[in-house]
């Protein structure tokens, strides 16, 4: 019997369950040998579960929905209930448990990216479910080039895992407060995919930040769980800014490579270096267009405007 495809707009019908995601990739992953793509492949999900287990989310282990392994990683849905725990602590944990699995292992070491999203679902036990704008979305995000950036700027022995957060699972669940993930380890950047039609507002975490991101003024993370008022790892970025792509920023910022996220309030000189772009100032603050304080050169040595 065919597939009845409903058409847009003709009718009214019951919006899908809305279903929580979570996926990850692992980086370099095609850069490793044949042989060792199935043993890689099965391993990342295994690491997951461990995580949850040592998180304690047993009942979220046992209840995944349409789960599926991407070849270079895993994803699945679950009961959005669960949302705050998988923000903390099992992110805190899976950062742990790649962390312990790469001092052990004589493979290659797995770093990942995840991204968390949420989202209406179809998920009635039938073949298509967790098919949806929300499962490409959670795709789009996985892709980004700030949370590229982030596995790339850091170190391999230090950081194993990077993550992006959709605005919505930010709005309702870190600022809403229902979650031990304190707003101020999250830093807003443009999520961007090389290629798509895709640009959203999101939020990096990064449990163990190293390399550039600690040079850049990212603490590491603290090592008890939660964080009381005025205990945060990470200064909050600040509302009104607005990153523009592919730059390099130094000084009180966090480099994402998509623009470059504030941590906090910016005073005194504030130094960008980009590929060939300069700007000196004092509090900049820049949203569709280029708005500079102090001396600007754009293109080649000479060329000012």
């Amino acid at each position: 019997m065919p597939v009845s495809v409903p058409t847009p707009y003709a009718e009214s019908r019951k919006l899908p369950p809305y279903r929580a995601l979570f996926a990850v990739d692992a980086k370099d992953f095609t850069g490793l040998p044949a042989a060792q793509h199935g043993p890689v492949s099965q391993l990342i999900p295994e690491l997951v579960d461990q995580a949850l287990e040592r998180a304690e989310l047993h009942a979220l282990r046992d209840a995944k929905r349409f789960p599926a392994n991407t070849g270079d990683g895993t994803v699945f849905g679950f009961d959005p209930a669960f949302l705050p725990f998988v923000l903390w602590p099992f992110l805190r944990v899976l950062d742990d448990v790649l962390s312990a699995y790469n001092r052990q292992s004589v493979g290659p070491r797995i770093r990942l990216r995840a991204s968390v999203h949420v989202g209406p679902l179809p998920d009635s036990g039938k073949p298509g479910d967790g098919n949806g704008t929300a499962r490409n979305d959670t795709h789009r995000l996985l892709d980004s080039r700030p949370v590229k950036a982030m596995l790339a700027d850091s170190s391999e022995e230090v950081t194993p895992l990077a993550v992006i957060i959709s605005d919505r699972v930010h709005e309702d669940v870190v600022r809403g407060a229902y979650t031990g993930l304190h707003p101020d380890r999250c830093t807003e950047v443009p999520a961007t995919v090389e290629g798509k039609t895709f640009a959203q507002r999101a939020w990096l975490y990064v449990p163990s930040p190293s390399g550039n991101l600690l040079r850049a003024g990212v603490l590491a993370r603290e090592e008890t769980a939660g964080d009381g008022p005025g205990e945060s790892a990470e200064r909050r970025a600040g509302q009104d800014a607005s990153p523009r792509p592919g730059r390099l920023y130094q000084g009180n910022t966090q480099q994402v490579d998509e623009g470059a996220a504030l941590m906090g309030d910016v005073g005194g000189d504030f130094t960008y270096t980009g590929r060939s772009t300069t700007y000196h100032g004092t509090n900049q603050h820049w949203g569709s267009g280029d708005n500079v304080g102090g001396d600007k050169r754009t293109g080649e040595a000479g060329e000012r405007r």
